[in-house]
């Protein structure tokens, strides 16, 4: 049986200096319309399959909460059933704390993009506007404009000129890219924080250049009306020498001396220890971890790890290695994590010289639920004899979109409440279920054990379907927005012409830290202010 925690307790343990993960296992879209500042986004339609990621330790403590406790005590029992026992549930969910008179925040990622605009407070971090930038590039004045999103953001959608190269990898690419001592650099994301971390980070390498985070990136562009590129594949390069590696070392001291490093005998001792959260990270490119990597490493490129570690980092106070093949790029990403309160190393050794050395321990894995499986073509004909009820668990943009015929839409959590009604009512004798994966529809289909009916999976999902020659066909009943889950709607349209989302979405990002109470502020970027 669960344990419950009150509102209070809980804010008390969130600000502690002891081990605590605050998972939020509603789907998408209600995390993002609003969620506890501290919160990591499990959705109870994935828990299985993410958490042994999230929680590399099966000791650790756990709060869970959603927006009813019943869906909640459902969750913790499959915790309970995953190994993790030391499992609390957050009483009356997130209305109570609601009604403690604490604050919820909309949107994701919120405390990196808080921490982002703290560091612009207190680092005095300089800024250039859309409007000058564009005259510059009118004027042709020499000029070095990097974005420091993903590569494949960076395609999407980008300002005309620049060169993608993620921040994680500045201080190993930036002497490839930067003629001279005296060009302008400027760096821009699509908002703001991966701007002014960007821009930072080349500042506090020591780089004499005038460096410049584009205020508002290609929100602020394009609200000031000038033209976005799609499909530029202008990026750093690839190639790299020792001299290249040892720069970056050498840089990396500049920004961030204090970073600890730890042994490869250290860290798996630490990785034995139950007591304690270990997290591996490797923050090398895709390219260069898809090569090799060492045991129980995830990847996770440096830039996003700073931009999103409430994804990456469920546990408040674990402690965090980070790979790299020399030190430099993880020097940098480790100092960053140091400033937000966690607590980080590098591995002394490089990922190629560690590999095969370590005695570290294999990472949890979970024994998930398998379901059956039935053809395309099997299905259709189940289908057509309205034998079958269709249960689409993708993405509701997707199902709006095409679906099969006569399908319905649910996800894990509404499972029971949508079918169950359904199958008394018109006696089905199967249940049909479609997916992105067999372990989604899996773990949906194990809400239905006491279900008299059969269930199996659309094998291969709807690609296998249309591969099939079977068509997609408009829902009989499209869902609602507010039906809609899965999906974020807050400033949805803000990359795709909304103005008014794009508007909101930095005026949103602009406002965090006044949303936040003292306490939030110090466990944000207290030792930013600190350093400062």
């Amino acid at each position: 049986m669960s344990r419950f925690i009150s509102a209070g307790a809980l804010k008390a343990a969130l600000h502690a200096q002891t081990e605590i993960a605050l998972l939020d296992i509603r789907e998408d879209g209600q995390f993002g319309a609003g969620h506890l500042l501290l919160a990591t986004p499990l959705p109870f339609s994935r828990l299985e399959l993410d958490v042994a990621a999230l929680l590399p330790n099966q000791q650790v403590p756990i709060v869970i909460y959603g927006d009813d406790d019943a869906t909640a005590s459902r969750a913790a029992d499959c915790l309970a059933e995953a190994g993790y026992l030391r499992v609390s549930l957050l009483s009356g969910g997130i209305q109570a704390w609601i009604d403690a008179g604490y604050g919820i925040f909309a949107g994701v990622n919120v405390p990196s993009k808080a921490f982002g605009e703290q560091v612009e407070s207190s680092r005095h971090t300089p800024h250039v506007s859309a409007a000058q930038l564009s005259e510059w590039q009118q004027q042709q004045r020499p000029l070095v404009l990097l974005d420091g999103r993903t590569l494949a953001e960076h395609q999407k959608m980008s300002i005309p000129g620049s060169v993608g190269c993620p921040n994680g990898e500045l201080v190993l690419r930036w002497r490839k890219l930067v003629p001279d001592s005296q060009t302008p650099i400027v760096v821009h994301c699509a908002g703001r924080t991966r701007s002014i971390i960007g821009a930072q980070t080349l500042i506090d390498l020591g780089i004499p250049n005038p460096i410049y985070a584009l205020e508002d990136g290609t929100q602020g562009w394009f609200l000031a009306g000038f033209r976005l590129m799609n499909g530029n594949r202008d990026a750093f390069p690839h190639a790299l020498s020792d001299h290249d590696y040892q720069a970056a070392r050498n840089d990396s001291y500049q920004a961030a001396p204090s970073v600890p490093t730890v042994s490869v005998s250290q860290a798996s001792s630490w990785l034995h220890d139950r007591q304690r959260t270990t997290y591996i990270f490797d923050i090398r490119t895709e390219e260069e971890f898809s090569a090799g990597t060492l045991l129980g490493a995830r990847h996770a490129p440096g830039g996003q790890l700073i931009q999103a570690t409430d994804a990456w980092i469920a546990v408040r106070q674990g402690r965090i290695i980070l790979l790299d093949e020399d030190d430099g790029r993880a020097r940098v990403i480790a100092g960053w994590l140091q400033l937000m309160g966690y607590q980080a190393w590098v591995l002394d050794t490089p990922v190629t010289g560690a590999a095969g050395s370590q005695n570290w321990p294999a990472p949890i894995t979970l024994n998930l639920p398998l379901i059956a499986t039935l053809g395309a073509k099997t299905v259709a004909e189940l289908v057509r004899q309205q034998r079958v009820l269709v249960v689409d668990l993708r993405a509701s943009q997707e199902f709006n979109l095409g679906t099969l015929p006569d399908a319905i839409w649910s996800r894990r959590p509404l499972i029971q409440q949508h079918v169950n009604e359904l199958v008394l009512q018109k006696r089905y004798q199967q249940l049909i279920l479609v997916a992105d994966s067999m372990p989604i529809a899996a773990l949906a289909a194990s809400e239905l054990d006491e279900l008299p009916i059969t269930i199996a999976a659309l094998e291969g999902g709807v690609e296998a379907w249309q591969q099939a020659g079977l068509p997609l066909v408009a829902p009989r009943n499209p869902l609602k927005d507010e039906q809609r889950i899965d999906f974020l709607f807050f400033t949805a349209g803000r990359h795709d012409g909304d103005a008014q989302a794009a508007r909101h979405y930095l005026s949103w990002e602009k406002a965090l830290l006044a949303q936040m109470d003292e306490q939030e502020r110090a466990t944000i970027s207290g030792r930013l202010t600190q350093k400062s």
